[in-house]
């Protein structure tokens, strides 16, 4: 193995631009102008008007909703792009109606319950 395919292997690659990314990461810290803690800067500001703090709460209700929704709609794609030509068609377009009216199921349904 001659000298440049080894430095072009990957791990050998990867530690290479590993270095570089810290070296320009400590010349940046070095560029940079250091930091003074002065009360005004470090809080919130808009339009003229102190903002109070509050804690954000994050849920994941939406993301698990959204991740449903795009599984719903990748596994859909790929089923209906392995459907062969022919009369199976109309059981695709089948297929696609029953999904179109799962997922309005789970726009328009209620998220309480009376």
């Amino acid at each position: 193995m001659n000298g440049i395919a080894y430095l072009l292997s990957p791990p050998i690659a990867f530690f290479v631009f590993l270095g570089a990314a810290l070296l320009l990461y400590a010349l940046g810290a070095k560029m940079a102008p250091k930091l003074k803690r002065t009360g005004g800067k470090l809080t919130t500001y808009a339009c003229g008007e102190n903002i109070p703090g509050v804690k954000i709460q994050f849920g994941y209700r939406l993301f698990f909703f959204i991740a449903l929704f795009f599984t719903i709609m990748h596994v859909s794609s790929l089923v209906i792009a392995t459907v062969p030509s022919g009369k199976i068609i109309f059981f695709a377009i089948f297929y696609l109606l029953m999904i179109f009216l799962s997922i309005m199921a789970l726009i328009t349904r209620s998220t309480h319950a009376e």
